[in-house]
C-alpha cells in the first residue's frame, strides 16, 4: 500500500491519467489536468511523475513557470536516484538568485514530509 492507503495500481492509473491528458489520448488534451494527476503520483513518490512536474514548473506547462518549485522536485526525484534530474537541477539553478534555490531546498523538505516512501 502507498500513501493514504492507495495501492500501486491507483499510483500507476494516476500516472496514466496524467499521460492521457498530456497526449489528448482518450480524453480532451488538457496540460492542467495533466500536471494535477501526475502530481497526485509523483506524492505518493512515483519519481517518473516528479521529473515531469520538474518540466512542467520550469517551461509553465499546465502550470505557471516556477523555478523554485521545480528545483524543489528536482531535489526530490534526485534523491530517487534520478540522475538525469540532477543535470536539470543544475540547469534551473543558473536562472535562480541564491535565495530562491534556498526557498526551494526547504520546500523539498516540506514536499518530502508528505511523500510516504513505498
Amino acid at each position: 500500500m502507498t500513501k493514504l492507503g492507495q495501492t500501486p495500481f491507483q499510483l500507476r492509473a494516476q500516472h496514466s491519467l496524467g499521460l492521457a491528458y498530456y497526449n489528448g489520448e482518450g480524453v480532451p488534451k488538457d496540460l492542467e489536468e495533466s500536471v494535477k494527476w501526475y502530481r497526485k503520483a509523483a506524492e505518493l513518490g512515483d519519481a517518473d511523475a516528479q521529473l515531469i512536474l520538474v518540466v512542467a514548473y520550469q517551461k509553465g506547462e499546465g502550470v505557471l513557470k516556477d523555478l523554485v518549485e521545480a528545483h524543489a522536485w528536482a531535489n526530490i526525484a534526485a534523491i530517487k536516484g534520478r540522475e538525469a534530474t540532477k543535470s536539470l537541477r543544475g540547469a534551473i539553478e543558473k536562472d535562480m538568485t541564491k535565495e530562491q534555490i534556498a526557498e526551494a531546498t526547504k520546500r523539498a523538505k516540506e514536499i518530502l514530509a508528505t511523500i510516504k516512501k513505498p
